[in-house]
């Protein structure tokens, strides 16, 4: 019945709190607040970089982060607005508005929802991890050209989404490049990179220094980076934009539960960008779960759970005017290292953000633009596998062709363009791969009774093998009587070998010779029964080894007969 095959719903938060102690709370909170702390200028820069508002971008954080942690079947997972969705919102909002992006993502919601409750989750790790490499290193180069404008601080109309579009208008309004900006945008990235981090801090070193060492560098880079570069606007006057000058400022509350205005017309024609969101945010979030079993000591993820606390995230989400949302990597990553445990960690950085934005929200006005862009720079760097390229002279072809041609297209055209001719390729190249596996080889002929041919069929047989038994008439010398085949070593067959098998059959009846099946599998010999290739060729035709058909040759009878 259907309903048995429908997964249960049951957050990885429920079995966590089995247990739960003091000291797991204690590990717990201190993850979140860091892990808050980290999220809280990331959330508005992805925002801000997608064209939208950066309150957009901590609401997002703080719903979406709240419910995927109390939802998912992940015990560290932290999501929320992601970096990888940051060219995928910004396109559909040029083409499609506002409006409907918030109804792309509440669709894409309920189809990952759906792919979890369909036990549909363990799909994605079938996508060949080139296409993933290729996608996720296009983005990244997309993240950084997209904060080329914020980080010299250029002055110029709003950004187009193509590529090549975005370079030249870049390169034509190169002259208004704002010095402090580059200043601003180049120390925050200097002060991300090179800021101590915690979890490479000597542990067992004494001494006042060590320790003071350790305690700053639980301070996150970013956070030191956007203070230090908004006491300078606020202190010197700086002429640079920055957030309260180009959105007046982040309100200080969440906005009301409100319903986009829906368009069953105009929702249809939704249809690829929605696809989008839910096949990047199902990536996104089971790569992250994948990298947190790796960390931690806990029971593995459950992957279809996950997607569908993705899914009821990404539906509530933009209620409350949010972006799409997934699990990020660099947070969870923090997450872990900071010391989480259970979701609940995941809990305390939503609250925390929260927190922030009812209290500190009016700080934000002075925020300038160029931080965000250094900060922006330093994740599109980390976001990249850029080691890939130079090893790729270590792979095949195909690997190459695969990693290269998704990577080209997501920065040229679009991820669902280089998705789709990425899995057209890997196909294609499996195909062929298999193809090579099967093989029609020629027994000797000196061991083979006169007028008797006979081949060995290796490997599978399948639609890309085909054309390799519909060669086999032209191999048939005029003078033979009767073609052997020993399939013992043919392990699977589909319906287009089982055709190019009956076609074989034809073609050698109407030349007078017989064909004999020898050593049949399983598989194979249950396929010729079903479709009733058995019964046409005649039972007596297939048998069991090939000294057998040998025998009947000989004898004349029975396997032997001619047609």
């Amino acid at each position: 019945m259907l309903p048995t095959r429908l997964h249960p719903f049951r957050p990885r938060l429920l079995d966590s709190l089995k247990g739960y102690d003091r000291q797991l709370l204690l590990a717990d909170l201190g993850a979140g607040l860091t892990v808050g702390v980290v999220a809280l200028p990331l959330a508005m820069a992805f925002a801000i970089a997608s064209g939208v508002k950066p309150e957009q971008g901590l609401f997002t954080a703080i719903v979406a982060g709240l419910l995927i942690a109390g939802l998912g079947g992940s015990s560290v997972q932290i999501g929320g607005p992601a970096g990888a969705f940051i060219v995928i919102v910004y396109g559909i909002l040029e083409r499609y508005g506002l409006t409907n992006l918030l109804i792309s993502t509440a669709m894409a919601g309920v189809l990952l929802f759906l792919m979890g409750l369909f036990k549909l989750g363990v799909l994605v790790r079938y996508v060949p991890v080139a296409i993933v490499i290729g996608f996720t290193n296009g983005i990244a180069v997309l993240i950084g050209l997209s904060q080329v404008k914020d980080f010299f601080g250029l002055v110029t109309p709003k950004l187009p989404g193509d590529f090549f579009a975005q370079i030249r208008l870049l390169a034509q309004h190169a002259h208004t490049l704002n010095p402090y900006a580059l200043a601003i945008a180049a120390g925050s990235l200097a002060i991300v990179v090179l800021w101590p981090k915690s979890y490479t801090m000597p542990v067992h070193a004494q001494g006042t220094a060590p320790r003071l060492r350790r305690l700053v560098a639980h301070v996150p880079g970013t956070i030191v980076a956007l203070v230090l570069a908004t006491l300078a606007v606020t202190v010197f006057g700086l002429p640079v934009e920055t957030i309260g000058s180009r959105f007046g400022g982040i309100p200080h509350a969440l906005p009301q539960l409100t319903l986009p205005d829906f368009d069953w017309e105009t929702a249809k024609q939704l249809l690829i960008p929605t696809v989008t969101i839910a096949l990047l945010g199902a990536i996104e979030s089971l790569l992250c779960a994948r990298v947190a079993d790796t960390l931690i000591e806990a029971p593995r993820h459950d992957p279809n759970q996950e997607l569908m606390a993705q899914g009821l995230a990404n539906i509530v989400s933009p209620l409350f005017g949010g972006l799409p949302a997934t699990g990020t990597i660099a947070r969870t990553v923090t997450n872990v290292r900071a010391g989480a445990r259970t979701p609940v960690a995941g809990i305390v950085h939503a609250i925390t953000i929260l927190l922030v934005v009812l209290v500190a929200a009016p700080l934000a006005t002075n925020v300038p633009l160029a931080a965000l862009a250094g900060i922006l720079a330093f994740v599109a760097w980390n976001m990249g596998e850029w080691r890939e390229f130079v090893r790729l002279k270590k792979f095949s072809l195909q690997y190459r062709t695969i990693l290269l041609g998704t990577f080209l297209l997501t920065v040229v055209f679009d991820l669902t363009v280089a998705v789709e001719v990425g899995l057209v390729l890997a196909c294609a190249f499996f195909i062929h791969r298999m193809s090579t596996l099967f093989g029609v080889h020629a027994l000797p002929r000196e061991d083979l009774p006169e007028g008797v041919q006979a081949f060995e069929l290796s490997g599978p047989l399948f639609f890309g093998a085909v054309g390799k038994v519909e060669a086999l008439p032209a191999k048939v010398d005029p003078a033979t009587r009767a073609l052997v085949l020993d399939m013992h070593r043919l392990f699977s067959m589909d319906t287009s070998g089982l055709d190019a098998l009956q076609e074989l059959h034809r073609t050698l009846r109407r030349r007078g010779v017989a064909l004999v099946l020898a050593n049949v599998n399983e598989q194979p010999l249950s396929l010729m029964r079903r479709s009733g290739f058995a019964a046409l060729l005649g039972e007596d035709q297939i048998v069991p080894t090939v000294a057998a058909a040998f025998d009947g040759i000989d004898r004349g009878e029975g396997a032997a007969a001619p047609p």
